[in-house]
């Protein structure tokens, strides 16, 4: 199995195309024709993963965050990313990076810090703007049920936990061939007029290429007429964060402490009590105080990131309790995740958890 075999499984797993404009993700290092002897999955490609790896003779290190963020000019070995990628070029291991690709996933890691705190009706915090986009085409009614299904199958048409779904409009199409044109209706240089139906669809701006060539290669015309429109709407099911809520509503001392036993964290820094309950909860792993607003205006009792600075703490405004659980921790979960995905997708193959701890920080 080649590595860029796995890729397919991973980008199947977090598109690339979710991920965030600053982000990057994706083959960071390797060649992905290159035969793939074991996968390990870990949460930063440190030096230390990369030795783990050599030693569990695994050439794929699928990692969280990626260790390469921005541009380098130089790659001397002078500091940890460096020492990474040189001894990882050397070793011929290739990188992969999901991170905010999964970040933004609907089952990805705001869901995984869910499903850790047992958290029920879920749904996205800070939906993705500007992602969606809508196919206007048109055709005989003989040729629509066939055009409508190739691009369903392309992935067009699906809204939330719908899919399939269109609006259709009858018509009445005119055009005039020229004397290069092979109508399938009517004749060259003559007007003709037809019955038509209009289809419009919308879908996910990233899958525009699968659709149009589903369209060509299902549409009767030589000649197809479409429009494709950039939509405003908010994307439900893509986006940062996620909100849910307990069963049961608890204390807020009760709550941190819960929370510091299920996501493993040293410590938590919080905002003030408010002598209220804990029900409604919103979370963002990794750095989330961009989404504070978002989560009082969500109604949450309480919003759990990572990253906060002083003054930020101010913003919970004496309306939510706002608490940092730690950056690590707040993401512990996301290589088992990974890990599980890819051992349900892979059958008989390497796949490993890394045992090394990347976390940064620690606490006296």
């Amino acid at each position: 199995m080649k590595i860029k075999n796995i890729i397919s499984v991973l980008e199947e797993m977090a598109p690339l195309a979710y991920a965030e404009d600053f982000d990057n993700v994706g083959l960071l290092v390797g060649d992905s024709e290159t035969e793939c002897t074991g996968v390990l999955v870990c949460h930063d490609a440190l030096e230390n993963v990369i030795d783990e790896a050599i030693s569990k003779n695994s050439n794929l290190v699928v990692c969280f965050h990626p260790i390469l963020f921005s541009g380098i000019k130089k790659i001397t070995g002078k500091n940890y990313v460096e020492r990474a990628i040189l001894k990882a070029i050397k070793n011929d291991i290739a990188i992969y990076a999901v991170h905010t690709a999964l970040d933004n996933h609907s089952a990805g890691v705001n869901k995984i810090f869910c499903d850790a705190l047992g958290l029920t009706n879920t749904k996205i915090l800070v939906p993705k703007n500007n992602f969606i986009q809508k196919l206007v085409t048109y055709t005989i009614p003989d040729n629509a049920d066939k055009v409508r299904k190739a691009l369903f199958e392309a992935g067009a048409g699906t809204i939330g936990n719908y899919d399939n779904c269109s609006f259709n409009s009858e018509g009445v199409g005119t055009y005039k061939g020229n004397s290069e044109s092979n109508p399938v209706i009517g004749e060259r240089h003559n007007l003709t007029e037809t019955q038509e139906i209009k289809i419009e669809v919308t879908f996910e701006k990233h899958l525009q290429s699968r659709i149009l060539k589903a369209l060509f290669a299902n549409h009767i015309y030589e000649e197809v007429a479409y429009e494709i429109y950039n939509l405003e709407n908010s994307h439900q099911n893509i986006g940062l964060g996620m909100i849910g809520e307990f069963e049961v509503e608890m204390d807020e001392k009760d709550f941190l402490q819960f929370v510091k036993e299920k996501m493993i964290a040293d410590g938590i820094r919080h905002s003030a009590f408010l002598g209220k309950k804990i029900k409604k909860v919103a979370v963002l792993g990794g750095s989330g105080s961009f989404a504070i607003r978002n989560a009082i205006s969500s109604g949450a009792d309480a919003f759990l990131t990572a990253d906060l600075k002083y003054h930020q703490f101010y913003e919970a405004e004496n309306k939510l309790l706002l608490a940092d659980i730690g950056h690590f921790e707040s993401e512990r979960y996301t290589k088992n995740y990974i890990v599980d995905y890819l051992r349900k997708k892979i059958l008989n193959f390497a796949i490993i958890l890394s045992e090394e701890n990347t976390n940064p920080v620690k606490y006296l």
